[in-house]
C-alpha cells in the first residue's frame, strides 16, 4: 500500500499543480493595446471607435448575445482568460502613435495592438510592431499601401480605399444603366465631370490618387483634384477652386471637423453639384449629421455598416441594439469596424490558444471567420498569407449609403449600393447646395 501511495503522490502533486495553473491562468487578463484619436480633429471618430471596441470586449467577456464569440465567456482555449483593452490617444500624430505603441509593448506588456484609424499613424505603429515582433490587427485604416509592405506582423480586417472607390465608380456606372432604385437611367454626360478634395495625410493622398486612376479607367473626367490640410480653419479658397471647375459630382476624403466645414462652405458658396460623395470618416461621424441637420440629406458616403443590415443579419441587429442602449445612437461604420477588430482579436487568440507571438501569427494567417458571425455584411475574414496584399482581409466589401429622412422624420443612413440590397430610392439630384 505504501508503494501505491508513493506512486500516487507525485501524480496527485502534478494534478494539483496543473489545476492551480489553470485556475491562475483563467483569472488573468489578456492585454491588448488600442490606439485611437481620442482628442484632436478626429476625436468624434475616436469616440465611436472606442465605444465599438469596448462593446466587443464586453460581449466576449460576459456572453450577452448569440454569437460564437459570446458563447465562450472569455478565451476558452486559455482557461476563460478575459480581454482587457488599454486605450491610448495618438491625437492623429504618427510620431506620438509610435511612441505610445512602444510604451504599450514595453511598459503595459500588451500582447498585441489594435488601431489606429489614421493611416499615417497606422504606418508608424505597424513599423514598431514589425520591428519588435508584436502582432497588430488594423480595423479602420484604409490606405492601400499599408498591406503592400510585406509585413509579417500586420493584418487588416477592413477593405481598403481601392475597394471603396471602385464601389463609387461601379455605382456611377450602374445609375447610367438604370440600376438605382427609383431613378431612371441617367445619361453619363450628366454626371461625367468630377472634382475631388482630400485631406493631405497618408489616407487622403492615397484616396486622391485612386480617384484619379479610376476616373480614367471608368471614362469620367476629373476636372479638379486638390489636397488640403485637415485642420484648416477656413476652406473658402478650396471650395471656390472646386466650384470654378463646375463639376457634376464632388468627391471628398475628410475627417469630421473639415467635412463639416467643407459642407457649410459649399452651401454658402452655392456650389451646385448634382452629387456629393464622401470617403466615410468625417462623413459618417455622429457630429456630421447632428451639426448639419437637414443639410446632410442626399449626401452619399461609403460605409461598411447601416442599421438596416440588422434586418437581414440577426447578429447585427442584436449588437446594434446593445450599442444604441449604451450610446443613444446606432452603430456607425467606425464603431462597427472597431467592434469587428476586437472580435477578430478574440477569434485569433482562441485559435492560437496562447499569447506567444508566433502562435498568434500562425493563427492569424490561417483564421477564417464566417460572415454569419460578423455584424458587417462581409463574406467573412480571411487574411492573405502572402503576395502583394499580404495581411489584407480578402472577404470584405463596402456599401454606399445616403442620408435620407424616414417616415418618422428622422435622418437615417439608407443603403443605395449594392443595388440588390438597396433599402430606399436614390435621391437625385442633390438639393440645397
Amino acid at each position: 500500500m505504501k508503494k501505491h501511495f508513493a506512486l500516487a503522490l507525485p501524480l496527485m502533486l502534478m494534478l494539483t499543480l496543473i489545476l492551480g495553473m489553470q485556475t491562475s491562468y483563467a483569472a488573468e487578463t489578456i492585454k491588448i493595446g488600442v490606439l485611437y484619436p481620442l482628442t484632436g480633429g478626429a476625436a468624434a471618430e475616436g469616440r465611436e471607435l472606442r465605444a465599438g471596441a469596448e462593446l466587443a470586449a464586453e460581449i466576449a467577456n460576459t456572453s450577452k448575445i448569440k454569437m460564437d464569440m459570446a458563447k465562450r465567456v472569455g478565451i476558452a482555449s486559455m482557461g476563460g482568460a478575459k480581454i482587457e483593452l488599454i486605450f491610448k490617444d495618438h491625437e492623429g500624430n504618427p510620431t506620438l502613435g509610435a511612441d505610445q505603441a512602444k510604451k504599450l509593448i514595453q511598459d503595459d506588456k500588451v500582447i498585441g495592438i489594435l488601431g489606429c484609424y489614421h493611416s499615417a499613424v497606422t504606418k508608424t505603429v505597424s513599423a514598431v510592431c514589425e520591428e519588435m515582433g508584436i502582432p497588430m490587427i488594423n480595423d479602420s485604416s484604409t490606405s492601400p499601401a499599408l498591406t503592400t509592405r510585406g509585413f509579417k506582423w500586420f493584418w487588416r480586417t477592413t477593405p481598403h480605399d481601392i475597394t471603396f472607390t471602385q464601389d463609387l465608380f461601379e455605382f456611377l456606372k450602374g445609375i447610367t444603366e438604370g440600376k438605382a432604385m427609383g431613378v431612371p437611367a441617367i445619361p453619363k454626360a450628366q454626371i461625367k465631370t468630377l472634382a475631388a478634395a482630400c485631406e493631405k495625410t497618408e489616407w487622403g493622398s492615397q484616396v486622391s490618387e485612386t480617384i484619379g486612376t479610376l476616373s480614367k479607367d471608368y471614362g469620367f473626367e476629373l476636372k479638379k483634384s486638390i489636397l488640403y490640410a485637415a485642420k484648416s480653419p477656413d476652406l473658402s479658397s478650396e471650395v471656390r477652386s472646386l466650384k470654378s471647375a463646375r463639376p457634376d459630382i464632388m468627391l471628398f476624403a475628410s475627417y469630421a471637423s473639415d467635412a463639416i466645414l467643407m459642407m457649410k462652405t459649399l452651401k454658402a458658396e452655392k456650389a451646385g453639384p448634382k452629387m456629393i460623395w464622401g470617403q466615410d470618416a468625417g462623413f459618417e461621424a455622429p457630429e456630421f449629421r447632428s451639426t448639419l441637420g437637414d443639410d446632410v440629406i442626399g449626401i452619399l458616403t461609403r460605409t461598411v455598416f447601416a442599421p438596416q443590415v440588422g434586418q437581414v443579419k440577426d447578429v447585427s441587429g442584436q449588437v446594434n441594439f446593445l450599442y444604441r442602449k449604451n450610446m443613444g445612437r446606432d452603430l456607425s461604420g467606425a464603431s462597427a469596424r472597431a467592434f469587428t477588430g476586437v472580435q477578430t482579436w478574440v477569434e485569433v487568440l482562441e485559435k492560437a490558444g496562447s499569447t506567444v507571438p508566433a502562435a498568434i501569427q500562425k493563427a492569424a494567417n490561417t483564421i477564417i471567420i464566417p460572415g454569419d458571425q460578423l455584424i458587417v455584411p462581409w463574406k467573412g475574414i480571411r487574411f492573405a498569407a502572402s503576395g502583394s496584399d499580404q495581411g489584407q482581409n480578402e472577404l470584405g466589401s463596402g456599401m454606399i449609403g445616403q442620408y435620407q429622412k424616414n417616415k418618422e422624420g428622422e435622418i437615417v443612413m439608407e443603403i443605395v449600393y449594392p443595388f440588390d440590397v438597396a433599402t430606399a430610392k436614390l435621391i437625385y439630384p442633390l438639393k440645397g447646395f
